[in-house]
């Protein structure tokens, strides 16, 4: 297998870890966009999360701007929007911006669900109606946006319009999957939180594919979460934040990013560890070749195009390293 060939990316939700505040979050994260570019990681994705103590990409597109503006060519992105939050020509405007701002460097990444608790998703939509069952119609919006159509209408997106913006469709389940492969776009798998839908995502998106203007070919990119460190033992300890995590999520908790543990049995009763080991069954921790030979594994059965790593390493530092040593190995 030539690995040159299969890029890696990075997934960032700009975590907010126990001790940090959120504005050395924001710069934690910007020192990751920063380090990722020098190791040769194609993407930088940051995703759209509302009312949770723990994350602070709330303000995607804002974040995307500052760390933009600290990088020289790595890919931004969203990992996602998601659509139903926004009218779709806001989304035309904010990232026609980035767009103009660093150009042939953004993607827009969309996603249906509201990324945020019910409560929340009333507050930020302001229509009770609204669970996202549009999200074709605003898709098909967002792209008449970005068309060189929209120059011969009254309202257009500016900037916006006649902009060549790769869309990409994210999805934990397979209704994404099947609307990318009728639209022609790239589509990209939440394995890293939904790891039960995968293949059946995956069968669905190649089979129902139609070529577009975008893409001629069906272009898949998986995302895991992962951990990378010099020993399997340290590997180990640092995943105990993302275990924890999940945990905390199971159990509707909002925390912020927890430091790791030595204990995980003493916080987990053993049906919670049976329910958040399956859920993370995707994740990836261990030494740098464990690591690559897990990747290489999980394209060979998803037959990806690109991966794309979360990492819930707590320490910033050790978060930056674990990306080196994956690099090191694969680029």
């Amino acid at each position: 297998m030539n690995n040159k060939k299969i890029p890696l990316s990075v997934l960032d939700l700009v975590p907010i870890g126990e001790g940090f505040t959120i504005s050395e979050s924001i710069k934690n994260s910007t020192k990751l966009a920063k380090a990722v570019e020098e190791f040769g990681f194609e993407r930088y994705w940051v995703a759209e999360h509302h009312n949770f103590s723990s994350i602070a990409s709330a303000a995607t597109s804002v974040i995307l701007s500052y760390i933009g503006s600290k990088t020289d060519k790595i890919r931004l992105g969203s990992g996602g929007i998601m659509l139903p939050n926004h009218s779709p020509l806001v989304i035309a405007e904010q990232f026609g911006t980035l767009e103009s701002l660093f150009p042939n460097r953004i993607d827009l990444g969309l996603g249906r669900a509201p990324g945020t608790d019910r409560q929340t998703a009333m507050a930020l939509r302001r229509d009770i109606n609204n669970d996202g069952s549009d999200f074709p119609m605003m898709l098909k919006d967002l792209q008449y946006y970005f068309s060189d159509q929209a120059d011969e209408k009254r309202i257009k997106a500016v900037p916006g319009y006649d902009l060549d913006i790769p869309l990409w469709l994210l999805g934990s389940s397979t209704f994404s999957a099947k609307l990318a492969a009728q639209e022609g776009l790239p589509f990209a798998f939440a394995s890293h939180f939904a790891p039960d839908a995968m293949e059946d995502a995956i069968k669905i998106y190649r089979a129902n594919f139609k070529a577009s203007k975008q893409l001629k070919e069906p272009y898949l990119m998986i995302c895991i979460n992962a951990v990378c460190a010099k020993t399997k033992e340290e590997a180990e300890f640092l995943a105990t934040t993302e275990l924890q995590k999940f945990l905390y999520l199971y159990r509707g908790e909002d925390k912020l990013v927890p430091k790791p543990t030595e204990n995980m049995s003493s916080l987990w009763e053993d049906w919670e560890e049976r329910s958040i080991r399956h859920k993370t069954r995707e994740s990836i921790w261990g030494t740098p070749e464990t690591v690559k030979k897990s990747l290489e594994n999980l394209i060979k059965r998803t037959d990806a195009n690109e991966i794309m790593i979360n990492s819930w390493i707590h320490n910033p530092e050790k978060r930056i390293k674990s990306y080196e040593l994956i690099s090191e190995v694969w680029f």
